[in-house]
């Protein structure tokens, strides 16, 4: 190659980069699909945070101390739809 044929292809490079990308609007299918993978995500990150910290308390009761265990409930479809359409009003801006 020749340097003008090189600088020509760097030129054409810099231009590209410096150029604003052009990218396709999501159709709603495609952002509910997106909210509630956001959701689910969330919900099921939030339920592996609390599976790592149980929640103990120790009492005393009759003398004796008793240690409390709580353990977090599994999510199911409902908790994960609930946080999708929480998200959904939130994009809306539906409080």
């Amino acid at each position: 190659m020749t340097d003008v044929t090189k600088q020509m292809e760097q030129f054409a490079d810099m231009m590209k980069a410096a150029m604003p990308q052009v990218k396709p609007n999501k159709n709603g299918y495609e952002i509910r699909t997106k909210i509630l993978d956001m959701a689910n995500t969330t919900v099921w990150q939030d339920y592996y945070a609390k599976w790592g910290q149980f929640e103990t308390s120790i009492k005393k009761e009759h003398d004796e101390l008793v240690t409390k265990v709580e353990m977090p409930t599994v999510p199911g479809a409902d908790q994960v739809l609930e946080a999708a359409q929480k998200f959904y009003d939130f994009v809306n801006n539906n409080k």
